[in-house]
């Protein structure tokens, strides 16, 4: 089946569960497996709308730590017609790193990816973001601006995001390239960009760190400048993001907060 993500905010709101619900059983019904990240609020809204048609469950630790753990009866449920999938080892417990490492399979395995309600730090917009770098579609959700929860998805329209109010309008953007396969924008990581995917070492994510500055800077200079490879400058910038340390200009620039 073709498959299509759908993620949004953990602490969403009863008007957001009703929507993940609505599209994730609408993109079922049309012919779609449906990825998320069986996190709180609207992944896990997203798999149970699912579940009869067949889902996608994509986990930050091994098969055997599944987080939250209050999730691991509808892990199950949704192994009866679909499947779970984990890069990590068994026994991995999941780490902060490992969430926004979750997402980048999360929108690997898709078309597109639907965000309803992010915030505007949010591990939604992240995956928004790599689905861009992967030639994704990106579909938001648009909803008040008054919501701070919807910060983050009217920021996506503003930046290009397709807007999408049903279902009928997301399967109207993929019909045309459901016969194409679709190239990802980056090319593959190198041998000498694997080793230190997983274990950074400290003193290499300090002169990272230490080249930022608040003034923009070009990310493939950090990668210069720092002597990393691409894979490790990222996913260092990944985690000041998440803890709300770095900011995103556009075309390559980041800053320090």
């Amino acid at each position: 089946m073709p498959a299509v993500a759908v993620v949004g905010s953990r602490n969403a709101s009863a008007a957001g569960m009703k929507l993940k619900q609505i599209f994730a059983r609408g993109l079922s019904e049309a012919g779609f497996a449906v990825v998320s990240g069986l996190a709180r609020g609207i992944d896990a809204a997203a798999h149970r709308a699912s579940l009869a048609k067949g889902t996608i469950a994509v986990l930050a630790g091994g098969q055997d730590r599944i987080y939250p753990p209050e999730h691991g009866d509808l892990l199950k449920e949704i192994m009866s017609a679909g499947v779970a999938i984990t890069e990590m080892p068994l026994g991995w417990e999941p780490r902060a790193r490992d969430f926004p490492r979750r997402n980048r399979l999360i929108s690997g395995l898709a078309l597109g990816v639907v965000i309803v309600e992010a915030a505007k730090r949010s591990g939604s917009l992240i995956t928004a973001r790599l689905a861009l770098e992967q030639g994704r579609e990106v579909f938001a959700v648009p909803s008040s601006p008054l919501d701070p929860r919807a910060e983050g998805t009217n920021s996506l329209i503003k930046q290009g995001a397709t807007p999408v109010t049903e279902t009928a309008d997301i399967v109207a953007e993929l019909e045309p390239i459901m016969g194409a396969a679709l190239t990802a924008r980056e090319p593959e990581p190198t041998d000498g960009d694997r080793a230190p995917d997983v274990d950074l070492a400290a003193d290499e994510r300090e002169r990272i760190v230490g080249l930022l500055m608040p003034a923009p800077v070009l990310v493939d200079d950090l990668v210069r400048l720092a002597k990393s490879s691409p894979r490790v400058v990222r996913l260092v910038l990944l985690e000041l993001e998440l803890a709300g340390r770095l900011e995103r200009h556009g075309v390559g620039l980041v800053s320090l907060v």
